[in-house]
């Protein structure tokens, strides 16, 4: 059985790839316990908005050739 922990919830799952959808829905930072073994992290993508990235940093880079 996988265990995602978000603050103070525990949800189990049959597959990571449950765990793993059902994180990048919530968008949060969270635990995945599988087999000994923790994954932590905000999972998914974020994307670029005006030029600018989901922290506030401005994306100016630039493929060069």
């Amino acid at each position: 059985m996988i265990t995602v922990n978000y603050e103070e919830v525990e949800v189990e799952f049959e597959t990571l790839t449950q765990a793993m959808d059902w994180a990048k829905v919530l968008g949060k930072f969270v635990t995945i316990n599988i087999n000994g073994m923790e994954l932590v992290g905000v999972f998914g993508s974020d994307t670029i908005k005006d030029g600018m990235c989901p922290d506030g940093v401005a994306y100016d880079w630039k493929k060069r050739r």
